[in-house]
Formats: structure tokens, sequence, C-alpha cells
């Protein structure tokens, strides 16, 4: 199972090929892997900002070629569709890449 730090220098490696290609501005994880409560299943939630806002097709890419680079599916949020409820628990656990 990977572990928070694992997650980290993977994205770290992919960061600029991230924000190149994608236009992200901002890189998070937030949730069950850094609280240190993940389970064999869980999937990693990342947190997502962009330059420009993508369209969905862009937003399938990003999510498949991350699942692709961690080997486990993830859960993207962008940051500005954050459900008002939940927006200070994410604010207070994510960790920028």
């Amino acid at each position: 199972m990977k572990t928070l730090v694992e997650i980290k220098k993977i994205l770290v490696k992919h960061k600029a090929e991230v924000q190149e290609k994608y236009k992200v501005s901002e890189l998070g994880i937030f949730g069950s892997f850094v609280r240190g409560e993940q389970r064999k299943r869980s999937d990693i939630d990342i947190l997502v900002e962009f330059g420009e806002l993508p369209d969905v097709f862009l937003l399938i890419d990003l999510e498949d070629y991350l699942r692709k680079i961690l080997k486990k599916k993830v859960d993207l949020v962008r940051k500005g569709a954050i459900r008002p409820e939940l927006k200070e628990i994410i604010s207070r656990e994510v960790v920028y890449i």
C-alpha cells in the first residue's frame, strides 16, 4: 500500500508535466492518505486548481494520467468546486505539492 511520502514523490516527479500539459496551478493531496487512515481500497483525493478553466475532456485525461502514475484510483476535486461545508476541513488537511 502506498504512503503519503511515496505519493508526494511521484507527484513531485511529474509536477512540471502536469502543470504544462493540463494547465494546473495548484496540486495537493487530502483525505485518508494525509490523515494516515487509508485502507487497501482507498482512493487518493487530489485537490487541483487550474490557471484556466479546463474542458471536461482535459479533466478526464488528467484524472486518468494521475491514476496511471500513482497506480491507484484518484478522486480529483477542483479547488473552486469544493462544497462549502467541506472547504474548511480540506483546507486544514491539504498537503500541497
